[in-house]
């Protein structure tokens, strides 16, 4: 597997300046909010979700379903090239992270 190239390159002190304590943990640390308390889980609200690091667009709204899990959930990505997708199986179910 070879190393993916990212457009934004910072050490870790950067990261830790720029994120939250949270944003840091999930950005950086592969962590996860708890579910149902994120500002975007039930938010209808129509535009683009970018990521909070590097400003890449993620997702638009018209990707957006109710999963009912207490996170957002996406369908597609607006552009397959600014999302890495990782299988989870953590929790004794598979998910695509």
């Amino acid at each position: 597997m070879t190393q993916r190239e990212y457009p934004v390159t910072k050490s870790d002190e950067q990261w830790r300046a720029e994120l939250s304590p949270s944003e840091y943990a999930v950005l950086r640390q592969a962590g996860t909010e708890r579910p149902f308390v994120g500002e975007y889980t039930d938010t209808t609200t129509e535009g683009v979700y970018s990521c909070r690091a590097c400003g890449a667009e993620l997702f638009t709204h018209t990707e957006k379903f109710p999963s009912h899990c207490g996170w957002p959930s996406f369908y597609a990505p607006s552009d397959a090239d600014n999302v890495e997708l990782h299988e989870d199986r953590s929790l004794g179910m598979t998910r695509i992270e």
